[in-house]
């Protein structure tokens, strides 16, 4: 009998894949040309049947080896895209239709991108102005940057694609969607990523100590937020609030929580959830306090009011 979960999991992993062509930013084949004795490289590919070549950057060995992979790269995505198509035709997966409400915030979602990345880059800490921010989105690399730095982003805009695709918005936002969020945000940090932490862990500027989470109390709680009445972004908020607070994963839990929340709201048709680079020391503060026990009305309170992005604003 075929589990609705298994069809879950595969279109998960087809997004994954999805996210992570995106992750390339050169399509096709890289080949060398040469003009006044200087050598260029260009990526040569087939759009629309016509034969195409954009050009990259005056030649280096460090680049071309690095096209050469990210070419091989993209073959091997792809084959996997396929087997996973495959794999779906053979669960009787037919794919549904997200509401008119539901696309309309999709491309209000994705039209916000890089803001919502960059946005996300300056609450952990990463020093990068939108330019650069937008040029490492872009390009997957950009001089003068942290290649830590660099890596959160690329990260920040992998778990934000797989959330924006449409497989994806069609499934619940349940502990295993959240458990892969956490994976992405730290991917090249830390190996068990996504995984429910077993360490204590501290958080710089409070005293409070999260205790040890547990896998099925996370789940009882998710789901008793979500069955609750209320409206989408009051969920949102507590979903997003309560997952800081837990600190389940041993990294990338803020980061992993407002994705994993807009999950959830772009998939109500509910906006986006975002703190604005300008408030971020606001949001720190009420954050620690609420951490130390100051409850969740102020805090929830604000990012209604200032980190709420609604549609047609």
């Amino acid at each position: 009998m075929v589990m609705q979960a298994d069809i879950n999991e595969v279109l998960q992993q087809r997004a994954d894949v999805n996210a992570r062509l995106a992750l390339i930013p050169y399509e096709g084949t890289p080949e060398v040309k040469e003009r006044d004795s200087k050598r260029y490289l260009y990526m040569r590919k087939r759009a629309g049947g016509r034969l195409t070549s954009t050009y990259v950057d005056v030649y280096s060995e460090e680049l071309h080896q690095l096209l050469l992979k990210n070419a091989a790269d993209a073959r091997a995505l792809r084959k996997q895209l396929r087997a996973l198509e495959r794999q779906l035709a053979q669960l009787g997966y037919s794919e549904g239709e997200l509401s008119p409400r539901v696309l309309l915030n999709l491309d209000f979602a994705r039209a916000n991108l890089k803001s919502s990345i960059y946005d996300q880059a300056v609450l952990e800490g990463v020093s990068t102005t939108f330019p650069q921010t937008e040029d490492i989105i872009e390009n997957g690399r950009v001089s003068g940057v942290a290649a830590s730095d660099v890596q959160k982003i690329l990260n920040l805009k992998h778990a934000w694609e797989f959330i924006l695709d449409a497989d994806v918005l069609r499934c619940p936002s349940d502990f295993p969607l959240l458990s892969h969020i956490a994976r992405l945000v730290i991917e090249g940090f830390y190996q068990d990523g996504g995984r429910v932490r077993g360490v204590p862990v501290a958080i710089g500027g409070t005293s409070y100590v999260p205790p040890l989470p547990q896998e099925t109390v996370v789940r009882e709680q998710l789901s008793e937020i979500l069955a609750r009445a209320g409206e989408p972004i009051d969920k949102a908020v507590e979903l997003c609030i309560s997952c800081m607070k837990w600190q389940v994963f041993i990294d990338g839990n803020k980061r992993a929580s407002i994705i994993y929340a807009n999950h959830y709201l772009v998939a109500q048709g509910g906006g986006l959830l975002v703190v604005p680079e300008g408030l971020v020391p606001e949001f720190r503060a009420l954050l620690v306090a609420h951490y130390e026990g100051a409850g969740t009305d102020e805090l929830a309170a604000f990012m209604k009011e200032a980190c709420w992005r609604q549609l047609g604003e």
